[in-house]
Formats: C-alpha cells, structure tokens, sequence
C-alpha cells in the first residue's frame, strides 16, 4: 500500500539531506555544545506507556528512545550536552495548561510536541521559543504554519494523515466485513482534528456511494468507551473506524479490549493499536524523524524554515488471527496488498 512520493516530498527529502550532511560536517569538525541545552517534550501519554518510557531505546515503538537515540547519534547525548524534560497531559485537557506552562518556565531551547492538541496550546503560549510537532493533522489548516514548504514563524514538524484518509479506512474495512451496513466512527471530539469532521468529510462521501450508514461514536472519557463499541453489536452488521486521536491512542487498550468482547470489526489509524492486538491499522509508518530538526535547530537553524514534512510511506497491517476469532473470511485481494499480516 507504498503511496509514490510527491515533489513536494522529494524536495523534502533532499533538503534534509543536505542538512543532514551539514550536520555531519559539524561533527566532524568536533562542533560541541557551550552549554547544557533544554529539550522539552510535551506529550498526552502517561510516563509509564511504553511509547514514552526512556528504558525502551531499544525499541522502534519507543519515541522517546527514538528521539534519543537520533539525538545521539547527531553527537547529543542526553546529561552530557543536553538535558530532556518530559512532561504529560496525562489526556486530561484540564492539566493541559499546566504542562505547558512548566515546560515555558524551563527555557527550553525547542519544545516537541505529540500531537495537534499539544501544538495548539504551546503555540498560544509562545511565539519566540521553537516547537517541532512530532505528528499533526492539517498544520496550515489549524494556523500552525504558513505553508508546508514554508513554515515561517517558530514551529514546523511532520504530519501524519490526509483528510482523504477517513474514506481509505472506510473501503478497507467494507472489504474485510462485506456485508457491512453501517459503520461507528469512534473519536474524542475535544482531542480529534476539527471536533472529528477533518476525516468525517470523506467518510460520509465514501458511505454514500457504497450505501453504508455513517454513525458518530463520540466518547470523552475511558468510561464511556466499552458502551460505545457495544452500540454496534446489534444488527444490522456494523463495524467501526477509529479516528487519529491522542486520547484514542492514550486508551488503546481499553478500546481493543472493548472491541474484542463485543465482537466488533475496527480498523485503527496507528501500528500501535495493532501492538494491542487490533485486527487491522491503516497509516503512515511514522518512523522517528524529530530528532533531524530538534539536532538542526539546537546548532542554529530557524524551525520555519524547516519545511514541514509528509509521511514517506503509508502501510495497511493486518491480524488474522483476531479476524478468524471475529469469524472473518478476509478475501485474498486485501491480503495481497498488506504491507505486514500478523498472526
């Protein structure tokens, strides 16, 4: 499912490698850091997911040890020549402000960001300190940047799925239950792009060609979750699609454990629901690449005049052992066209 690279994102690429090769100039030149510098990170995830544990460098689910490790290998290492600061919303949009304002008080000399919720609320709080979005959704569309090309202002980062995306999730899972007649679109409406609408657009027009019924599943607590995905085990066949969400994602366990019990077919946006044991995820592969621009903008570099930078490759995963255990005869075609089937 390897989407071909636009110019835009050939050009992306170029350029970091060019500024990757600047940078390895530097370091050969034994370019050190005068001072400790400050890399903040805020984050909606607990400190204990193993998404965030620094104990995980090892591990390519780790962004943290993503992060460290690039960083590293860029000549910082962590109580050396920079120090990192993490802190977490915990996904309670109420500690929201807090964080930041405890990352603002460390002057920290870039912030990075986890996701479009945590972005929004640094850059209201500054303008002068430079923030590196690890994944966003629709970055000119929310005022982050001016253009992707040219981000101006203090922050730049990468972005993770299309609008077109809702309708993608949608064709996959009607191949994988083809008797479907209505699809649940599970989504926190305070932390999901424009309040779930930025993927229900295509959803809806993806539905109205193929004559399924779109139904809204907001939740906004993890207690609401399993009762949610219970709606869509009575008849008529229904499956679900889960929306790019940080309180999604902060709850992943919850809501494969809820899709399990009631049996209900879900395609997810991210691998890491996959790693919880879902039964098939569509989306960039969102290898770590934060620590070019976080290496890049500690030695001097403008975080808007970083480009921002597309996904370099969407994969489709699929469990099937979890299908047989949903009695799903998932047909040859979509197989094929997996990027990776667990068993």
């Amino acid at each position: 499912m390897t989407e071909r690279p636009s110019a835009l994102a050939v050009d992306r690429r170029g350029f970091i490698r060019l500024a990757g090769t600047t940078a390895a100039g530097w370091l050969a030149l034994g370019a050190t850091s005068d001072r400790m510098r400050v890399v903040a990170s805020l984050t909606a995830l607990p400190l204990d997911d193993e998404l965030t544990r620094r104990s995980m460098i090892d591990s390519p689910t780790s962004r943290l040890g993503g992060l460290i490790v690039g960083l590293r290998q860029r000549g910082w290492v962590e109580g050396v020549n920079f120090r990192l600061e993490l802190r977490s919303t915990f996904g309670a949009p109420d500690r929201l402000k807090t964080a930041v304002q405890e990352l603002l008080a460390l002057k920290p000399d870039v912030i990075l960001t986890g996701s479009t919720i945590e972005t929004a609320a640094v850059l209201e709080a500054t303008k002068t300190i430079p923030i590196v979005f690890a994944t966003a959704n629709d970055p000119v569309g929310n005022g982050f940047v001016e253009s992707l090309a040219r981000p101006g202002g203090n922050v730049t980062g990468f972005t993770n799925s299309t609008a077109e995306m809702g309708g993608k999730w949608l064709q996959l899972i009607r191949e994988a239950v083809p008797d479907l007649a209505r699809v649940g679109i599970l989504f926190n409406p305070a932390t999901t792009p424009r309040g779930g609408r930025f993927f229900l657009d295509s959803i809806e027009q993806e539905a109205a060609l193929s004559g399924v019924s779109v139904v809204p599943a907001p939740v906004s607590a993890p207690t609401e979750i399993d009762e949610a995905v219970r709606r869509f085990t009575e008849p008529p066949k229904a499956a679900m699609i889960a929306l790019v969400d940080s309180f999604l994602v902060v709850n992943r366990q919850a809501i494969i454990a809820a899709t399990a019990k009631h049996r209900v077919p879900t395609i997810y946006p991210f691998h890491y629901f996959m790693d919880a044991g879902g039964l098939m995820s569509y989306g960039p592969t969102l290898e770590v690449r934060s620590a070019d621009y976080v290496d890049l903008i500690l030695r001097g570099t403008k975080a808007g005049d970083l480009p921002v930078q597309s996904p370099r490759k969407y994969e489709l995963l699929i469990n099937r052992t979890v299908a047989r255990t949903l009695d799903l005869t998932l047909p040859f075609t979509l197989l094929a066209r997996a990027d990776e089937i667990r068993e």
